[in-house]
């Protein structure tokens, strides 16, 4: 069964390709998407191409939800399935600085959301640390409300309060 690709006004979600290895380690190895997006402290772009080469992979898998996030035919980031149960789905994403401050990372969540939403899930969530204030603002302009889940987690030796967000099917009612 062939991933369907996610449109919206100016971006592409699909399959990462190999040809995307470089701007998926760079995006990997990044400091600044490192801060608050959880991968391995890389010492160079170079250090995370395999794991930048299982993404690839996993992005292929129609049970998986990981797509590359293209400007043009650019990678400009990613957003993935982090987890899900019971109908629930937990997406991260992560988008090179250089593409920050343009609404990409709203348009995408916003268009992963619906695409979920409408394809079985009753809802989908997400986990930010407390500091990271330009995420808030993107799952805010998702629609997204905040639950009263939070957490602790250790992430590069230092402790972050993470809270969450979620958005719900119209018709999803919490037991």
């Amino acid at each position: 069964m062939k991933k369907p690709i996610i449109s919206t006004l100016r971006l592409t979600l699909r399959p990462m390709e190999t040809r995307d290895r470089d701007r998926l380690s760079a995006l990997l190895s990044d400091p600044i998407v490192g801060k608050t997006y959880m991968v391995p402290e890389f010492n160079a772009k170079a250090d995370a191409i395999p794991m930048a080469y299982k993404i690839i992979a996993l992005s292929h898998d129609p049970n998986r939800f990981i797509y590359g996030i293209y400007l043009e035919d650019a990678l400009i980031g990613l957003i993935n399935e982090t987890d899900a149960w019971d109908k629930i789905i937990e997406l991260g994403f992560a988008i090179l600085p250089e593409y920050h401050n343009q609404g990409y990372a709203t348009e995408v969540l916003n268009a992963s959301i619906n695409y979920l939403l409408d394809n079985g899930y009753d809802a989908v969530r997400t986990g930010v640390f407390s500091e990271n204030a330009p995420s808030r603002r993107v799952m805010e302009k998702a629609e997204m409300t905040r639950i009263p889940q939070t957490e602790i987690i250790e992430y590069r030796g230092k402790e972050h309060f993470c809270i969450y967000y979620e958005r719900a099917h119209k018709n999803f009612s919490k037991k």
